[in-house]
């Protein structure tokens, strides 16, 4: 391991308390950054997202994809906590917390919204970041390519009503440019950009050429990484700074969903007997939020300073950091795998 992943929650720390440092000395720059965006998918942190995924891209075979079919366990066990438990366990979750333990610190109504940011959360499974996550626990590209692919499908036709329901509202708005977007950004494009990248690496005749490659893009992944947390927190910096309590009493049940489901389905991934390649990834996915996604909908259904709004973009905070500690207990528990 180099210097950057040996070292990587450190650095994670660091950029958290840049980002929220340089969000409050230079508001204006990270205004202005925060509106180069297209249906809520900023493009500097799309760039980011593309330096950490492309080179995940780089190492999709689709001779192999085929194979994937051959292994199913680790793909159905991914649609199940995704669609059948997870948005139901975040329901239940934010309902205990807002409406038993905190009733008496937030008033109904806000409390309303802050369950529904969190139930946004809970049916928008991750898109982008799940590459990252997959790459950082050595996961197998073709069966995560497989894995996200099938979810956002699913989650074209499952979102709206599953948000419906759980929200207890007629009708819900999707809000398709971004859903769209997202995939086409997020998935498609870096895809074909890795598929392009190997057939030229491979027709120079030495396999040591891609593994070269994948080598050098390694540290710039890294770092595109920890440029997205200092984006991410600076963007959010006043916010962290005037609302602490409302933050923190928000990331508790974010935080308790989030390990909850991981522990769940890594003892399920366990009990499969699903090779770690398969196993780790398949969590990382049933673990992680589409963010962009709920952030939408959330600003168009409640407003854009609604507790809805603010419990989205608390998930957005809480990602990573839990996300990358979730790598590091994945990557430690290899050997349970074996």
């Amino acid at each position: 391991m180099g210097i950057f992943e040996r070292y990587l929650t450190v650095w994670v720390a660091l950029c958290i308390a840049t980002g929220v440092v340089l969000g409050n000395l230079l508001p204006d720059v990270f205004a202005l950054i925060a509106e180069l965006e297209f249906a809520h998918v900023n493009f500097v942190v799309a760039v980011l997202i593309w330096v950490m995924i492309y080179p995940m891209m780089v190492q999709i075979d689709f001779s192999a994809i085929k194979d994937v079919g051959k292994k199913p366990k680790g793909l159905i066990l991914t649609l199940v906590i995704n669609w059948l438990i997870k948005p139901f366990t975040m329901a239940f979750l934010g309902w205990l917390f807002f409406r038993v333990l905190f009733a008496d610190w937030v008033d109904p109504q806000t409390a309303g919204e802050y369950i529904a940011g969190m139930i946004l959360l809970g049916v928008a499974p991750c898109t982008a970041m799940v590459f990252v996550w997959s790459q950082l626990t050595q996961g197998d590209p073709n069966y995560t390519l497989v894995q996200v692919s099938v979810n956002d499908v699913i989650m074209i036709f499952a979102f709206a009503p599953l948000a419906a329901f759980l929200l207890g509202v007629s009708d819900i708005y999707v809000p398709w440019e971004t859903l769209l977007f997202s995939v086409l950004l997020y998935v498609v494009l870096p895809l074909v950009a890795g598929v392009l990248t190997r057939r030229w690496l491979e027709k120079q005749g030495h396999q040591g050429r891609l593994e070269g490659f994948l080598r050098s893009m390694k540290p710039w992944s890294i770092l595109g990484l920890l440029a997205t947390v200092i984006l991410l927190f600076g963007f959010q910096a006043e916010t962290i700074l005037n609302q602490p309590l409302a933050i923190g009493l928000i990331a508790i049940p974010l935080l308790i969903q989030t390990y909850g489901i991981f522990v769940l389905a890594y003892a399920a991934a366990y009990w499969l007997r699903l090779p770690h390649r398969v196993a780790a990834p398949a969590c990382m996915i049933s673990t992680s939020n589409f963010f962009e996604l709920a952030v939408a909908v959330a600003i168009s259904v409640f407003g854009l300073h609604s507790g809805a709004a603010l419990a989205t973009v608390v998930g957005v905070l809480v990602e990573v950091p839990v996300m990358l500690s979730l790598v590091y207990l994945a990557n430690k528990t290899r050997h349970w795998f074996a």
